[in-house]
């Protein structure tokens, strides 16, 4: 008996949503491109021979819609990406010409190798590479296809799947590999920063620091290295006061990220960016803090706090 299309399909929708994220580092887009996967493969299923898995068959379909939505568009960067780092003299404003890269919910559950594919700093990298190569490292790193499966996916030969990993493996080299601590494993540095950003408490927000931490808070292009320079970035022109906000645990891209609130003048505490936290060695080495309030549904935050 054939089993419906909902059945056969439905249970791989989270897996190829991270694909899509991947691809195109974005978690609108992703959204949008996994609807189209899922119409596509719909209106075909009907011709579906069985020759591979219905897993598989929705990887090419997911990945050809990408590489498609891929043409003509620019990549996705963070701040860090774009230029140096900004000095008190620089002004602070928003650029929303910029596709900025956005954060991705992931389940705390979720297994090692969707949490390590998902991290910013992998994600940010992979869109430096063209969208082929993208999609040839995804598919052998990450989903541990073959290269004959891989090529077979993308109309390739097995040579330029080699050729194009390859040059996709020399391209991320620098990628740093040091071992990420996971959220759970970071629980008392995080109550820590929790209770000081909640008290403005500077002092104690950069003791958390490393030497080379970066601040960067898209739409906005500018970004601080350094606990000093952070430090005068709280101080000056973070709205912020002490007590004056609030924050809700969630988890982005594998690692621990905040829904930070803000008291307004009615008393009430509202939406005002998501951060997400890079943490090594008990220290926190990157905050990334993105300024799109369209993000706080998505990561099943409330409207108020």
């Amino acid at each position: 008996m054939t089993v419906d299309f909902a059945t056969a399909a439905d249970p791989f929708r989270r897996e190829l949503l991270a694909h899509c994220y991947r691809m195109l580092g974005s978690l609108h887009d992703a959204e949008d491109l996994v609807q189209e996967t899922y119409l596509r493969a719909w209106k075909a299923y009907g011709q579906f021979e069985g020759r591979s898995s219905v897993r598989t068959w929705l990887y090419r379909i997911a990945t050809n819609v990408c590489l498609t939505a891929l043409d003509n568009r620019a990549k996705r960067p963070l701040p860090f990406d774009l230029s140096a780092a900004s000095t008190q003299s620089d002004p602070l404003t928003q650029d929303h010409e910029i596709p900025w890269l956005e954060p991705f919910p992931t389940d705390p559950a979720a297994i090692v190798t969707e949490r390590e594919s998902t991290r910013l700093a992998f994600v940010a990298a992979l869109q430096h590479l063209p969208p082929r190569q993208r999609a040839v490292l995804i598919l052998r790193d990450v989903l541990r296809l073959t290269a004959a499966e891989t090529a077979d996916q993308l109309d390739m030969t097995v040579a330029a799947v080699n050729s194009a990993l390859q040059r996709a493996h020399a391209q991320l080299k620098d990628l740093t590999e040091d071992a990420v601590t996971e959220p759970a494993d970071a629980k008392p540095l995080l109550d820590r920063w929790v209770k000081a950003f909640e008290a403005k408490d500077i002092p104690a927000i950069i003791g958390m620091f490393t030497e080379d931490v970066v601040w960067e808070m898209p739409p906005y292009p500018q970004w601080y290295s350094g606990p000093a320079m952070v430090a005068w970035h709280l101080t000056n022109q973070c709205p912020a006061v002490p007590h004056g906000a609030r924050m809700i645990e969630v988890e982005a891209n594998g690692q621990p990220a905040y829904g930070l609130y803000l008291r307004e003048g009615d008393g009430v505490f509202r939406p005002f960016n998501l951060q997400v936290l890079e943490v090594r060695n008990d220290r926190i080495t990157h905050v990334s803090s993105f300024f799109d309030l369209n993000l706080f549904p998505k990561f099943g935050l409330p409207s108020t706090a």
